[in-house]
């Protein structure tokens, strides 16, 4: 298990380059995060030329030890160098994973945020220098405590936009004990005062309600200050099993994550990035290219009329999604696009508050599906298997069903 390297220009055409970080005769690359030392606190490069740093978990190929550790670069991330002073925290444990590093303006400093899985606790280190690390705080276990946790991440988002109202979101991973079964993501909001988190509430929210949205961290520092999040989208209960060849589930559509206020409380809203939008075509069917469709509708939350999407695939293939007035849901059937693979397949979210109308987009690969209603703050993503390269989309007129008061569908592909 190494890390992967992959560049884009605008989050959506990535260009795959070598493997950045291999693993070696002991120790696999697990899970971590890079920064950039623009200050050279490593003293791994210099201001004129600041190091590209990795901090990633060793774990021991007989799985008896994790511990934290550097490697650096000097060239943008092309090649790689593992800092000869590993590990820089280890406490002696079989599972202990995940280091998310920031630069913490609230204290001039690095900060981590790292998991004990067992324990479901997320622990925040501080250090001055990326090598040296001191003990802060812990948070946990709180939430959804069913499996392990994983892949921790803190960070501030302003409310509603505002920048003077500022919030601290916390995401953890777990698996198993996901909302679906088998894998999910939980995030919890509060405040950060350079030493604890602590969260507003801690009852269980989750970023996603389908099955395959798992360990999604965010980009430090990106432009105008958006929080770009990227999930492996797959889950671990069937993950290994897949009948597909080369590949094995895919990444997320990669989202912007913002903080809105909605029916009294705050939530925390994903939409698929603005970048998209560069991406045009006027076929309705994929072809062999697979490009994505993009599917908008929208539906009346308050006429007891249900309106269901169906996209087709060959043989008979497809999966549906819409809004249940019944149970007042929005929802994913992936169960006639699927495979022998035992899974549950009708994953839903109820709709609560004041939404009258609701806006519903749909983002939908050959192999999976990606729903987002009411502003990015009801997300569902799931994979499928649409037999054939061509689609079609059709609703749905039955008893209790409408037609959608809108529906537009095009195809996603470069305009170059």
């Amino acid at each position: 298990m190494s890390w992967g390297h992959a560049v884009s220009e605008d989050l959506i055409t990535w260009k795959e380059l070598p493997v950045a970080i291999g693993d070696d005769e002991t120790h696999a690359i697990f899970s971590g995060s890079a920064v950039v030392d623009y200050f050279n606190t490593t003293g791994f490069g210099s201001i004129e030329n600041p190091p590209i740093v990795a901090i990633y978990t060793a774990h021991k190929h007989d799985d008896s030890h994790q511990s934290q550790a550097l490697a650096y670069s000097l060239d943008e991330g092309l090649t790689w160098v593992k800092y000869e002073g590993n590990p820089v925290l280890d406490l002696q444990l079989d599972h202990f994973r995940d280091p998310k590093v920031t630069w913490d303006r609230t204290t001039e400093s690095w900060l981590m945020s790292v998991v004990l899985p067992k324990q479901h606790k997320t622990s925040f280190y501080s250090s001055d220098n990326l090598k040296e690390w001191r003990h802060l705080s812990d948070f946990g276990p709180f939430g959804a405590v069913d499996g392990d946790w994983e892949c921790p991440d803190l960070f501030p988002l302003a409310v509603d936009g505002d920048e003077s109202r500022t919030k601290w979101v916390l995401l953890i991973s777990i698996n198993p004990g996901g909302l679906t079964g088998g894998s999910g993501t939980q995030y919890f909001i509060g405040d950060w005062n350079g030493k604890e988190f602590s969260a507003d509430d801690v009852n269980t929210r989750w970023v996603d309600h389908g099955r395959d949205n798992y360990a999604g961290v965010t980009f430090n520092d990106a432009p105008n200050s958006r929080r770009i999040f990227i999930g492996w989208m797959n889950n671990w209960e069937y993950a290994h099993n897949f009948p597909t060849e080369p590949w094995r589930g895919s990444m997320t559509v990669p989202r912007e994550l913002t903080l809105v206020s909605k029916d009294g409380k705050l939530s925390l809203a994903a939409n698929p990035v603005v970048e998209l939008n560069g991406y045009v075509g006027e076929k309705l069917s994929a072809g062999t290219g697979a490009e994505l469709l993009e599917i908008k509708t929208s539906a009346s939350t308050t006429e007891g009329l249900s309106t269901k999407i169906r996209v087709n695939g060959e043989n008979g293939s497809y999966f549906e999604f819409g809004y249940d007035a019944k149970s007042k849901s929005l929802f994913v059937d992936r169960a006639k696009a699927w495979n022998e693979i035992p899974s549950s397949h009708l994953h839903t979210v109820r709709i609560n508050g004041e939404e009258k109308m609701l806006d519903i987009r749909a983002i939908v690969d050959r192999a999976s599906v990606e729903v987002f209603a009411a502003g990015g703050t009801y997300v569902i993503t799931d994979l499928l298997f649409l037999a054939g390269a061509n689609r079609s989309v059709t609703f749905e007129i039955a008893e209790g069903c409408q037609a959608p008061r809108s529906l537009a569908v095009r195809a996603i592909s470069p305009r170059r």
